[in-house]
């Protein structure tokens, strides 16, 4: 059974750092690249970051860049997310999701499209208070 099973989300003050964890199971882990995707209410599910530790690349949006940094630990299956400087405006329901590399090799990181993503987890909720 293939599973995303995020953990780390909580409630900080701006300003203030988390680290996410999604921790893989169920499926070949060297085969996909793991994004990293938030939703806040009333919009549509944006794309963060993502990894593809096979061929160490990595991806960052505009809004996060230079204060979010993606890492994996393959011995694990876990990707990590370090969110730091955060903002108010961070808040949001945040889901890892697997991509085939086969897709990634071709179309690269970016954009990240959740359709093009096979498999997602339930999400953690991070909060930032102003």
């Amino acid at each position: 059974e293939v599973q995303l099973v995020e953990s780390g989300g909580g409630l900080v003050q701006a300003g203030g750092s988390l680290r996410l964890s999604c921790a893989a199971s169920g499926f070949t882990f060297d085969d996909f690249a793991i994004g990293w995707f938030r939703q806040a209410p009333g919009k549509e599910r944006e794309g963060v970051s993502c990894i593809s530790s096979s061929e160490g690349s990595t991806y960052y949006a505009d809004s996060v860049k230079g204060r979010f940094t993606i890492s994996s630990d393959n011995a694990k299956n876990t990707v990590y997310l370090r969110l730091s400087s955060l903002k108010p405006e961070d808040t949001a329901v945040y889901y890892c999701a697997a991509v085939a590399r086969v897709h990634t090799v071709v179309a690269g990181l970016s954009p990240m499209v959740p359709y093009d993503y096979d498999y997602w987890g339930q999400g953690t909720q991070v909060t930032v208070s102003s």
